[in-house]
């Protein structure tokens, strides 16, 4: 373990700090069965989904290197009493098999539309965490009529939408950083071929490393409300996040004019990775804003 943290000391990535956190998640979690789960054939691919509840549907997409228990086994059990709940595992994380297919997050979003075909979903909530964020803006752009609401955790539609350590901590990243650690262990648990590891780091790298902005003008055209949850110290720039904010009608005086139909939300004294397991507080918001 010190190897590792003395290899994040680099530049502090982020997604090195997850895998440090993972058992703190995993233990806080409630553990229930999903009702159904499979694969779903899709863009050349196989996308492992699994289902919890009844009630209106709402898609929930996972963290770079995460499954669906690491990210949502505290949240499921709770919006499963309620909804009916889709979690997806994107292209080479989890149960899903790695794929030579260009990871991207244009990609990965036809995926979920793709999976949303599959379960007969005409148009869900889309709930994206860190990567899954990201996967959540494209899908609301490429597959509007889909989206009923939108909630970004901790997330970005752009590159210069993290802040500069952020940036410089996953150039940083190596295969070597994920040896023996939690993130290693959990894929080997569930990956349908084991020896696609080294691969699966080697593809997630290069596409952490490349820049990506999905367009201002894009985001403004997102008809959807939308929710934005931060952590104040999650590597989000803020000054970047209020400006997407207002993109979204948001920042405005709501005693002189109306209040915007999208909700933002900074949680103090928190992190890109401790966000996640302040669930009582991320289910507050969320259940207010898609009631």
């Amino acid at each position: 373990m010190k190897r590792i943290i003395k290899g994040a000391n680099i530049s502090g990535p982020v997604l090195i700090i997850a895998m440090l956190l993972f058992t703190v998640l995993q233990s806080q979690g409630q553990k229930i069965k999903p009702a159904a789960s499979g694969y779903a054939p899709v863009n050349g691919i196989k996308v492992y989904y699994e289902v919890y509840g009844k009630g209106r549907p709402i898609v929930l997409l996972h963290g770079a290197f995460y499954t669906i228990e690491m990210n949502w086994g505290q949240l499921i059990p709770e919006l499963s009493k309620t909804r009916k709940v889709i979690a997806i595992e994107m292209q080479g994380h989890g149960h899903t098999p790695f794929s030579d297919r260009k990871l991207s997050h244009a990609n990965m979003a036809k995926d979920v539309e793709g999976v949303m075909n599959y379960l007969k979903i005409d148009s869900a909530d889309i709930v994206g965490y860190s990567m899954g964020g990201s996967v959540a803006y494209k899908f609301a752009i490429q597959s509007p009529k889909r989206v009923r609401k939108l909630v970004i955790i901790s997330s970005t539609y752009k590159s210069s939408g993290w802040l500069p350590a952020v940036n410089n901590g996953f150039k940083a990243l190596k295969p070597e950083f994920f040896t023996n650690t939690p993130i290693h262990t959990a894929y080997d648990a569930v990956a349908p071929d084991k020896t696609k590891w080294t691969k699966f780091l080697e593809q997630m790298i290069v596409f952490a490393g490349e820049p990506f902005d999905f367009g201002d003008a894009n985001i403004a055209k997102i008809s959807a409300p939308v929710l934005i949850i931060s952590g104040d110290n999650d590597g989000v720039d803020k000054v970047e996040l209020m400006k997407t904010y207002q993109l979204l009608g948001g920042g405005v005086s709501a005693d002189l004019q109306p209040m915007p139909k999208s909700h933002l939300a900074i949680v103090p004294f928190q992190s890109h990775v401790s966000l996640m397991t302040q669930t009582k507080t991320i289910l507050g918001y969320m259940n207010d804003f898609l009631k």
